[in-house]
C-alpha cells in the first residue's frame, strides 16, 4: 500500500543530466518533484515535462526578522509565486532567512529576539494574505543548526512550527523535514503527532550523511506506519543525495519502499 505522494528534489540527484531530463525519469518512475531556485532553470523545459512538481524555494532574497527584509522577501515570493503558477507548483518555502553559499544564512542571527519573533509572524502573516490573492500556498521550514545552516533564526522545527500554528493560515504549513529534525532535535514521530495539523509536506533523508533511507540511523519504515496510523495522506519528498551516485534508481526505490505499508 502507497498511502503517500512520494517525490524527489531534482537538484540533489543525477547531477551529470540537465534539470528537465532528472524531472522527466523521475515522473516516468512515479514520483513527484521538488525544486531550488528556479532563476537556475529553462521553465520553458520543465513545464514540456508534464512532471507534478511538488515544492520549490518560494523566496529569492529577503527575511522575516525586519521590515526591509520582510519587504524583499515579499517581493521575491510574489515574483515566486507567479512562476509557481506557471510550472504547477503545490508549495512555496520558506525559511527564516535567505541561505547562501554552502546552505549558510545571508543574514545569521545568534540570539533571535521577542521583537524579531514578532516581526517574523507579521510578516507570515503578510506573506498569508498575498497567498490568498495569488491563490498558491507557502511552506516553512525547519533547518538543523549544528551540522548544515548555522546561524539560521527559527530553523528548530520547535520554532517553525511555533510560527506556522500561531498564523494558522490555510495558505501557511509546515514543511516538516526529518533529516534536519533528527540532527536538531529528535524524537521523530512524536515531533510529527504534534506537527501533524499544520503539515503541508514532510522531507526525508538519513542520518549521518544526508542520502537515502536506510542508509543511516533513522527507522523510516517506522515513521512510515506511525504517520499512516496518524492519518496523514499527504506528500513525502526525499531530498538527499543517492549514497551510490552512479545507481540513483536504486536510491529512489529504496525511499519508496521504505515508505510503501
Amino acid at each position: 500500500m502507497q498511502p503517500f505522494q512520494l517525490a524527489a528534489c531534482a537538484e540533489m540527484i543525477w547531477l551529470d543530466h540537465p534539470i528537465d531530463w532528472r524531472a522527466s525519469r523521475l515522473k516516468e518512475m512515479g514520483f513527484g518533484v521538488g525544486l531550488w531556485n528556479w532563476p537556475d532553470h529553462d521553465l520553458t523545459k520543465l513545464e514540456k515535462t508534464g512532471a507534478s512538481f511538488t515544492i520549490m524555494n518560494g523566496y529569492l532574497r529577503g527575511r522575516l526578522t525586519d521590515d526591509e527584509g520582510a519587504a524583499e522577501l515579499l517581493t521575491t515570493a510574489r515574483e515566486t509565486a507567479q512562476v509557481g503558477k506557471r510550472l504547477g507548483v503545490a508549495r512555496l518555502n520558506l525559511h527564516g532567512t535567505g541561505l547562501g553559499e554552502g546552505g549558510l544564512p545571508v543574514t545569521p542571527a545568534e540570539v533571535v529576539t521577542g521583537a524579531m519573533w514578532l516581526k517574523a509572524r507579521d510578516t507570515l502573516c503578510r506573506v498569508c494574505d498575498m497567498a490568498e490573492e495569488e491563490g498558491v500556498t507557502f511552506t516553512l521550514e525547519n533547518l538543523n543548526l549544528p551540522v548544515d545552516h548555522p546561524g539560521v533564526p527559527f530553523g528548530r522545527a520547535e520554532d517553525t512550527l511555533a510560527l506556522v500554528s500561531s498564523v494558522n493560515h490555510p495558505r501557511l504549513r509546515l514543511n516538516l523535514d526529518l533529516y534536519h529534525a533528527q540532527i536538531g532535535e529528535g524524537n521523530l514521530i512524536e515531533l510529527c503527532r504534534k506537527c501533524l495539523p499544520w503539515v503541508g509536506e514532510i522531507q526525508v533523508a538519513d542520518v549521518p550523511g544526508r542520502m537515502e533511507p536506510g542508509t543511516g540511523e533513522i527507522n523510516y519504515p517506522a515513521i512510515a506506519t506511525a504517520l499512516n496510523a496518524m492519518g496523514y495522506r499527504g506528500p513525502v519528498g526525499m531530498e538527499a543525495w543517492a549514497s551510490s551516485p552512479e545507481d540513483t534508481e536504486r536510491a529512489l526505490e529504496a525511499f519508496r519502499r521504505a515508505f510503501t505499508l
